[in-house]
């Protein structure tokens, strides 16, 4: 038979049979995994049941319950768990069985894991300053859920190793937030660092549209979706002011939040409520659970940190040395060691000129051709790391951190030659662990907690930031948390929350 003047070659029919069958079994294997979106009603390669998804993420969860502090408070829970529980009846996928999790960390996130598990940080409650907010945030990550965002991307990943993966997936974490990579690092389920990173801008774009949508199916206003990105991105701002780095809730935009054209037009699209539509909201309930609440690192959740970790209270940083590494200090160098391993010696310098920390470790440290060269961004620091050698003629990490106006200097000397590969990737982890401290930390058994109080006529958040115990940085960390971030003063009777 003559094709396009190609001649075929002559098959046999039990070739073709077989052939037919395998296209067949392709087909309907395609057809299987080409699941409708429950949210969208868009079509997606997905080969993941319902069933599946939620047995996935009741095993993700004891992996987080294992990896992270949960924040014991039952009755802020409950209250979490209420306003969840409005938002996600309403949702595309009111069925599942969903459940909300608060997480003892300082960190400005949550996450999300399939099959309705919602968790939220700690540290982004502090900076919520109404029950529309907290909803906002909670309808965000029931976005991801009933999108099936994460089934999605590991759906993607698995479709592209197939031939290396069978069985299993590979999930890429990509973020440029240290801050966020804190708390990555530590959780041990790798659906959970994937929601903590986020799912890109389309994604993230997708999850605040529909849970806007939810808000207003739930009686609250979609503007409020906005509203809260702001509060996010308005932190975001201040850390690269004060850390000259990025670093936030995975669910931020390039540009501000109420200047973003998809946004707007997201949130415009799913319609308003008039006053009158509006159900009531509880933000007295609200600001009785947040009252009190700990701002920055928690006396729990560092006692279950059992780690070799050392503070630096005068320079004001902390890092996780390796485990059973004894550790030596002065006033501005610290070093760690194991004589049959290697050490971890600590310096710090004052910046003398504005250079990548790459240029710092080649002129002011004088060391060139450094091997396995990368870029680090961590806990809103930046800095670089590289392999050298040492006086000794051992194998060497070095890197360098710029915090504050400081250029802190970590060398690690590998002493075991027959363990070089495994010593370094010790020294790399604790390197990378490297941080400021947080309020409250370092042996401080009074930790800071919100406190509402009303503002009288005259309030003004310059004069209370003088007696705060929140540092340098009072007065804009109070205009943050209070949603009057950079500028204005609130009005008489006006609840404000200060900290003490």
């Amino acid at each position: 038979m003559l094709y396009s003047g190609i001649l075929s070659p002559v098959i046999s029919p039990t070739r073709k049979l077989a052939r037919l069958a395998l296209a067949s079994g392709l087909a309907l294997f395609l057809l299987q995994g080409c699941a409708v979106n429950p949210a969208t009603g868009d079509a997606n390669m997905v080969f993941m049941s319902e069933s599946r998804e939620k047995e996935i993420g009741a095993e993700e969860h004891e992996k987080i319950l294992a990896s992270m502090p949960m924040y014991e408070d039952e009755e802020l829970l409950a209250y979490v768990n209420k306003v969840g529980q409005r938002v996600a009846a309403v949702s595309h996928r009111p069925d599942l069985e969903y459940q909300f999790f608060i997480i003892d960390s300082p960190d400005i996130n949550a996450m999300a894991l399939p099959g309705g598990y919602v968790y939220v940080n700690r540290g982004l409650l502090t900076f919520m300053n109404e029950e529309a907010e907290l909803a906002a945030v909670l309808a965000h990550e029931i976005g991801h859920i009933t999108a099936r965002h994460a089934v999605q991307q590991h759906a993607r990943g698995a479709l592209a190793n197939a031939a290396s993966t069978v069985g299993g997936f590979v999930t890429a974490v990509a973020t440029g937030s240290g801050y966020v990579g804190s708390q990555i690092s530590q959780v041990t389920s790798i659906w959970a660092q994937t929601g903590l990173s986020g799912f890109g801008r389309e994604g993230e774009l997708e999850a605040d549209s529909l849970g806007a949508e939810y808000l207003l199916r739930a009686g609250y206003d979609p503007a409020n979706m906005i509203d809260v990105i702001t509060v996010l991105k308005n932190q975001e701002d201040f850390n690269r002011r004060v850390q000259g780095n990025r670093g936030s809730y995975h669910g931020v935009f390039a540009t501000h939040p109420r200047n973003d054209t998809r946004l707007q037009q997201a949130i415009a699209a799913v319609g308003d409520l008039d006053e009158s539509e509006l159900a009531e909201t509880d933000d007295a309930g609200f600001r009785k659970h947040i009252d009190g609440l700990i701002l920055g690192e928690s006396n729990a959740a560092r006692q279950m940190d059992t780690r070799n970790r050392y503070y630096q209270t005068l320079l004001g940083y902390t890092l996780v040395f390796p485990d059973d590494w004894a550790i030596n200090e002065t006033t501005t160098t610290a070093t760690a060691g194991n004589p049959e391993v290697g050490n971890l010696r600590i310096e710090v310098q004052r910046l003398q000129q504005n250079i990548e920390p790459r240029v710092f470790i080649r002129d002011v440290l004088g060391i060139e051709g450094l091997q396995k060269s990368e870029p680090l961004q961590q806990y809103r620091l930046i800095g670089h790391t590289g392999m050298t050698s040492s006086a000794n003629g051992k194998a060497e990490r070095v890197a360098v951190i710029y915090f504050g106006p400081r250029a802190y200097i970590l060398r690690g000397e590998i002493l075991d030659n027959s363990a070089v590969d495994e010593i370094d990737d010790l020294l790399l982890a604790s390197i990378r662990t490297f941080r400021p401290i947080q309020a409250g930390e370092a042996g401080n058994s009074r930790e800071p907690r919100i406190r509402y109080v009303q503002a009288s006529e005259h309030f003004d958040f310059a004069v209370v930031a003088q007696s705060s115990p929140l540092g340098p940085n009072a007065e804009p960390m109070l205009r943050l948390l209070n949603g009057y971030y950079p500028s204005g003063q609130p009005e008489a009777g006006e609840w404000i929350k200060l900290v003490e």
